[in-house]
């Protein structure tokens, strides 16, 4: 790689009070013109100002200062690889205040940041633009010319100039329609002044909309707006949202501070949901729910973005990072209190036990990497930005705050989050700001606790064992760092302050002790516990380790697996931890198929779902030998009694986990080729097709994915983009050759929206051992395409990540190496490395383990002699 120049922030000799921005956008040229007049302070005399700006002409340039001579630019110096522009001033500009003002133009790209194009289709048929923006991180100088960094705060007026027949939206409320002088066509639409904000946070959407209203409790108008004729699919969030409002109003005793929020629906997005202030725009799929439609997993997919998007007006939007260093902090939080506020509006969605399955276990595997990184990490360039938008500092980031909560406790943990946000509302804020305000609050050693789990990268695995002196228990606890390729014995070995909960069958769901870990080992005395009690460290799961017990502990554990006792997360948990010591070569990985047969009663979701996922990695994994149909009759066994028992149809009575159940074990029924079920999947999905019996939403990913007669055609009918990106995830799910080839045509047609070609194809990778090549292959052909489509934005490290992370030889990974030598993916440089350890893991594994596995799985068939 070449070495990047040194990254310099701005020069702090000029700074915005106000910016004053007119935009008139041509839809149909797809081009934008742009005034700006913006208040400015020169603190310090100067004859140049530099700012940001990219893919922007600047036509003039002048400066006012207060109550002198207006002084024009004489040059304009664009520093494109730095994404800057000095203006060149004749003479010196005086310290004091002025106005500075800038015509420009720009283009509306199709790149899915800055201000862009997205393209919809009209319920008549025709193509049509709607301009939107993407400003996170560094794309608000796309737009205009600005000082686009998150310290930088300023008030916005933004005037708006659009066809008569479009609505226009922006951060804060119309103030202002009236008629265009210049063009009756067009109309003038100015907004609200805004709050001293960020950049980044800055929106305008100019399109046709409907949309769905109403007034939270505490008086803020809500609105979601959807693509036209679909009014209906914006209820659910609506209520999601207006209840949310309150939830945050309380939780942090601090108003909403703007007069309205909207949510909107954009159709080309390219992340989940963007949490600009006052104006939150989604991908559809992450806002719309069809009441007739949609599927339990997508509602509550939308309720958890609506609760992160905001969770973010107040952490993130009132109080910002003071830079992107401290990203982490906002993402992190959002993805924990998003889970705390759909639990607080959805109770029975046990969501919860869903977070240790979708975030804690997922950060834990990445996290095991030698590859992985602090969640903190320095960043320079704003390049570098996209590369730390992942599963550390969204997922891992969440796991920790959600440990420090639970060491905290919440009432001192709101009390901390209150005073942080009353002390830096309207400011910008670092890490080590919030822990001062909860360690105030809880009189806990927080900043020491929290740098080791933030500053370093990895976590430790808790070594446990334990003996029966007379009514005690003595418990040896000791820690050293978990590492996917199995111990190290490292001299200098990391250590983390590790809040440690115990908990015994007495009483599973209370803690019983807790303890800091601080130093390399201790031991613990548990007084009053009779010797065949058993004891289970980290009761809910929350802390973030896994746990190697000794041989006696475990083997105490496990009835509490078939009895239920343990809690369904500590059931998980234990699963989970077993599972990925057995991946590090700790333990045999026929130790863990014995486990997970003791999960044959087990009725929890969440729990099925992490058991679905090992298995798939474990069968994943065996596909590369000659006993895969081995694994996939243990697949079938472990699930063929829940499969029966839910069997096809709902029954009165049951919810929302139900739904989400019966969808996964029928789908990983017919994956592993169990008989019956395919062929009730072929019959109901032909009923579906002819219209004659409709399949439940719930069904149609698995049962479509299983009878694929030809969802081609099918997607082409669909009008809903959640059907349509259910549609495509499934095509990539089917064995035959020309069909693989097909798909993935498909993949990168017209038909498909750019932000879903990955899962297309990601889809295909992980269908089969044939899809994986297919789609490796297919990636290497068309690497140009899709990396220019991408530019260097997360969406690229996923689609690596997705096909090239299966496979478990290691001359792939020389493959894999060697291919981004040669084709520079700078953003997902990290992802690369990643997969290419990956692949030499699953290598080392397959080896080590694959004949005693296949040796245990013969001898579970023989017949009992």
């Amino acid at each position: 790689m070449p070495e990047r120049r040194p990254f310099v922030r701005l020069p702090t000799d000029v700074y915005p009070v106000n910016y004053g921005l007119r935009l008139k956008p041509d839809l149909i040229d797809l081009t934008f013109e742009g005034k700006l007049e913006a208040a400015v302070e020169v603190t310090q005399g100067t004859n140049q100002i530099v700012m940001n700006c990219a893919d922007i002409d600047i036509i003039t340039a002048s400066f006012v200062p207060e109550g002198g001579e207006e002084i024009n630019a004489t040059g304009f110096n664009y520093q494109n690889e730095d994404e800057k522009v000095t203006l060149c001033f004749p003479s010196i500009l005086q310290k004091g205040s002025g106005s500075l003002k800038i015509d420009f133009v720009g283009e509306l790209n199709d790149k899915m940041k800055g201000f862009y194009r997205s393209k919809y289709t009209t319920p008549s048929g025709e193509n049509r633009y709607a301009a939107v923006t993407q400003f996170e991180a560094t794309d608000a100088r796309r737009a205009f010319p600005c000082w686009d960094e998150p310290a930088i705060k300023a008030t916005f007026d933004i005037t708006l100039i659009i066809p008569k027949d479009r609505i226009a939206l922006s951060n804060m409320n119309v103030v202002d329609r009236k008629p265009y002088p210049e063009d009756h066509s067009l109309v003038e639409v100015k907004f609200a002044t805004t709050p001293i904000m960020s950049t980044y946070l800055v929106a305008f959407v100019i399109g046709e909309y409907d949309f769905v209203e109403s007034q939270s409790s505490d008086g803020v108008t809500v609105r979601v707006y959807t693509p036209v004729g679909k009014a209906e699919q914006g209820k659910f969030a609506l209520e999601v949202a207006t209840k949310t409002l309150p939830f945050y109003k309380d939780y942090f005793s601090v108003p909403y501070p703007l007069p309205k929020i909207d949510l909107i629906a954009i159709a080309d997005f390219a992340a989940g949901a963007m949490e600009n202030w006052g104006l939150v725009t989604y991908r559809e799929t992450a806002l719309l729910i069809d009441p007739k439609n949609s599927c339990a997993s997508s509602r509550q997919w939308v309720a958890l973005v609506v609760g992160h998007e905001l969770a973010h007006q107040w952490f993130g939007n009132l109080v910002t990072m003071e830079w992107w260093t401290h990203l982490w902090l906002n993402e992190g939080f959002a993805s924990w209190i998003e889970y705390l506020c759909v639990d607080h509006c959805f109770p029975e969605y046990d969501i919860w036990t869903q977070f240790v399955s979708a975030d804690y276990t997922r950060a834990l595997d990445l996290d095991a990497l030698d590859n992985s990184h602090p969640i903190e990490v320095d960043v320079g360039h704003p390049s570098e930005v996209d590369e730390i938008f992942d599963a550390i500092s969204y997922s891992k980031g969440a796991s920790v705050i959600r440990m420090l909560h639970n060491y905290i406790g919440d009432e001192d943990f709101r009390k901390g989050m209150n005073a942080y946000l009353l002390k830096f509302q309207h400011k910008n804020a670092s890490t080590e700001d919030l822990w001062e305000c909860l360690e105030q609050a809880s009189g806990k050693p927080i900043a020491a606790v929290m740098n080791s789990w933030t500053k370093q990268m990895g976590f430790p695995i808790i070594v446990v064992d334990q003996e029966q002196h007379g009514s005690d228990r003595v418990l040896k606890i000791s820690q050293k760092k978990f590492c996917a390729s199995g111990p190290r014995n490292d001299e200098n070995c990391p250590n983390w302050m590790v809040p440690i909960s115990i908990c015994t069958s007495e009483d599973p769901s209370c803690t019983k002790m807790k303890v800091l870990l601080d130093q390399p080992e201790t031991t613990v005395n548990i007084t009053n516990i009779a010797p065949d009690h058993w004891i289970k460290i980290n009761p809910g799961t929350v802390g973030f380790y896994r746990i190697q017990y000794s041989t006696t502990m475990l083997e105490s554990l496990l009835p509490g697996i078939r009895d239920l006792t343990l809690l369904p997360v500590d059931r998980l948990g234990l699963q989970n931890d077993l599972f990925s010591l057995a991946r590090a070569g700790m333990i045999s990985t026929v130790e863990v198929l014995k486990v997970m047969e003791a999960f044959v009663n087990e009725p929890n979701y969440t729990v099925w779902s992490d058991l679905s996922c090992n298995l798939g990695v474990l069968s994943s994994l065996l596909s590369h030998t000659d006993f895969h149909e081995d694994i996939q009759e243990f697949i079938r066994d472990l699930f063929t009694p829940i499969g029966m028992k839910l069997g096809w149809d709902s029954k009165t009575g049951e919810g929302h986990l139900d739904a989400l159940l019966r969808g996964l074990v029928l789908g990983k029924l017919g994956k592993a080729g169990h008989k019956a079920t395919l062929e009730e999947a072929r019959r109901r999905f032909k009923e579906h097709v002819e219209g004659k019996q409709t399949l439940p939403a719930d069904l149609r990913s698995p049962v479509s994915r299983l009878a694929f007669l030809d969802s081609l055609e099918l997607h082409k009918q669909a009008d809903m983009q959640e059907e349509k990106n259910r549609i495509e995830r499934v095509l990539g799910a089917i064995p035959a050759p020309d069909l693989i080839q097909r798909v993935l045509n498909f993949a990168l047609s017209e038909e498909v929206r750019p932000q879903d070609t990955v899962s297309v194809i990601g889809g295909v990778a992980g269908s089969s051992k044939q899809g994986r090549k297919a789609a490796w292959k297919f990636v290497k052909d068309n690497w140009e395409e899709l990396h220019n489509r991408y530019q260097g934005g997360f969406l690229i490290s996923r689609l690596i990540k997705l096909t090239a992370d299966g496979f478990a030889i290691d001359k792939m990974a020389a493959e894999v190496k060697s291919f981004f030598e040669s084709h520079h993916a700078p953003a997902a440089e990290r992802t690369v490395q990643q997969c290419c350890e990956n692949i030499l893991l699953n290598a080392a594994w397959l080896k080590r383990d694959a004949e005693d596995i296949h040796q245990y799985l013969l001898q579970r068939k023989a017949p009992p002699v």
